[in-house]
């Protein structure tokens, strides 16, 4: 029901009236077909948008933090039409249901969201296309599970990012003490705060630091609002507070090497140039290195944001698309 209702607030919002100028802006049709899907998990279930025939084993997509599964909308159409492509909202995100009241989120519990994908649908492999957030899972995924991936594609985010000491014991402390104050928040019951949907779009751009470009936020609007009971015509975000206080890896810098080392499958890296490496470049360049030891790793760098893949489709897809023949051919 819950998706349901989320469906038909997509509907309204293919027509969204500006308040500045009157004029109505149509969402951008997309140019192909998916099913809505709702996989079962213990604390409900995982939403996504399954492209192509349902008895093809697709690539997953997995999305960035606080994105969803909206982040693939302009990449899905220009994927090769012999593979089928489901792109997946992570627990909190999107249309997923959040975790239980009490638990915090953390990285780890997305690498073990794919395995349970997996069992499923009964693959003994699994294919992934991931951004960002999921990126980094997805390299977790390939090291813990190499026998069971057969390709994947990172966008973005090559590993876990390795932080100072300093860093790393002043953070739990900071996301433990916001978690307790969200939840509070949350036990409230009050809904939080509405906008019109000019600045929605705004705060999304602005949020990203840019990353997304004001036409790209529609996409993950679509699946991250939802129209206030209380104030016509505005709209709130509607993911789980708790991903702002969401608990990632702490990792000394041996161990993503050691990861890198067990990477046997083909895998594809995309960097985008003006987007940062959220690290000391050394730490990167050192798993990079060690990423090429595998003679099926590509790495190639282009022009372009964070969301190069969301904003600009065109440049990364002809990449994927060969990436992706050669591995998964008709």
């Amino acid at each position: 029901m819950e998706v349901l209702r989320h469906l038909r607030l997509l509907t309204k919002l293919t027509n969204v009236r500006h308040a500045s100028s009157g004029a109505t802006r149509p969402l951008k049709v997309l140019t192909k077909h998916f099913d809505e899907v709702s996989i079962p998990v213990p604390w409900g279930h995982i939403a996504g948008k399954w492209y192509g025939p349902k008895h093809v084993r697709p690539i997953v997509g997995m999305h960035g933090w606080q994105d969803n599964a909206g982040t693939f909308d302009t990449l899905a159409p220009l994927l090769p039409n012999h593979i089928s492509f489901l792109s997946i909202d992570m627990p909190g995100h999107g249309l997923s249901s959040w975790l239980p009241p009490g638990i915090s989120y953390h990285s780890i519990d997305y690498v073990l969201v794919t395995r349970r994908l997996m069992e499923e649908y009964n693959w003994d492999k699994i294919s992934m296309m991931a951004h960002s957030m999921s990126s980094i899972n997805g390299f977790v995924f390939c090291a813990l599970f190499p026998e069971k991936v057969d390709m994947f594609i990172g966008l973005d985010v090559l590993k876990p990012p390795v932080r100072s000491a300093r860093h790393i014991v002043d953070g739990l402390s900071e996301r433990l003490e916001a978690t307790l104050k969200l939840e509070r928040r949350l036990r409230s019951g009050s809904e939080p705060p509405c906008y019109e949907w000019d600045e929605l779009e705004k705060r999304l751009h602005e949020g990203s630091n840019k990353s997304v470009t004001l036409e790209s936020c529609k996409y993950l609007l679509q699946r991250n609002c939802k129209a206030s009971t209380h104030e016509p015509h505005k709209y709130y975000f509607s993911r789980d507070n708790r991903l702002k206080t969401s608990l990632f890896y702490t990792l000394h810098n041996e161990v993503p090497l050691e990861m890198a080392s067990r990477i046997k499958c083909p895998h594809l890296f995309i960097k985008a140039l003006q987007a940062p490496y959220y690290e000391r470049k050394e730490y990167y360049d050192a798993t990079l290195a060690e990423l090429r030891k595998n003679p099926l790793f590509e790495y190639n760098e282009l022009d372009g944001t964070h969301h190069v893949h969301l904003n600009e489709p065109e440049k990364v897809a002809p990449i994927i698309n060969s990436f992706i023949n050669k591995y998964r051919p008709l």
